[in-house]
């Protein structure tokens, strides 16, 4: 299973941002997210901390949701 930042990684560099690639740019830029972290409860807590915009945390939850069916595979 890949890290979670590796999985957002591929929602990077869209033209017309949304929510999931301003979160995704956002995790490229900051050099201390947890970038090989597994774990929801880790990278919840550091947005919870470090929030790059209102609903990012509601954007992690929902990619992470994705991340999870995706990893299954």
């Amino acid at each position: 299973m890949r890290s979670f930042y590796h999985f957002m990684m591929t929602y990077r560099g869209k033209k017309k941002p949304d929510d999931s690639s301003r979160l995704a740019d956002w995790m490229f830029d900051d050099h201390n997210f947890p970038k090989h972290s597994k774990s929801y409860h880790e990278i919840s807590d550091y947005l919870e901390w470090n929030s790059p915009f209102t609903n990012a945390l509601s954007v992690f939850d929902s990619l992470w949701d994705t991340y999870l069916m995706k990893e299954k595979d």
